[in-house]
């Protein structure tokens, strides 16, 4: 009896999505699924719903992949996150910031301070000269047998 009952109400599904989901919609869903409205989209995807509460078998083949596409296609939040093109949007987006960067950096160095005047070369030769004179680090520093370092000439206003 009930699969009777089963039975009648698949046809009533089938006819019902058949004379109202549109054969040339489902045809071609994955090309006219971005261009269609909202409404349509809405339309379409309760069809295809309510002809799936009835036997999958009886369902044509277009109807088949339309409802597998509508629940499983690359559209709203399965889609993929970068198309074609948004690449070299990333890259152009990345010089830019950099080189907005640089100018910035640039700018504040010529609005800052100038170089301390213990950065010249005669300065941090005088401070090796005084912490030979002090013995400071005599292990392993300046004040060491056979220490062969700079010391604390590091670099000059001129480098």
């Amino acid at each position: 009896m009930f699969a009777r009952i089963a039975s009648v109400n698949a046809k009533r599904a089938l006819t019902r999505s058949a004379s109202t989901t549109s054969t040339p919609a489902l045809a071609n869903i994955r090309d006219s699924w971005k261009t269609m409205a909202q409404e349509e989209k809405i339309k379409l995807y309760n069809q295809i719903l309510e002809a799936q509460q009835g036997n999958w078998k009886a369902l044509s083949l277009e109807q088949q992949k339309a409802a597998y596409w509508i629940s499983f296609g690359p559209h709203g939040l399965r889609k993929p996150p970068l198309e074609k093109g948004d690449g070299m949007k990333v890259l152009a987006g990345v010089v830019a910031v950099v080189a907005v960067s640089a100018g910035l950096f640039q700018l504040i160095r010529k609005a800052g301070q100038p170089t301390p005047h213990t950065f010249t070369k005669e300065w941090q030769e005088a401070t090796n000269e005084r912490m030979k004179e002090q013995k400071s680090n005599p292990i392993s520093g300046i004040a060491s047998e056979g220490y062969k370092g700079k010391g604390y000439v590091s670099f000059t206003k001129e480098e």
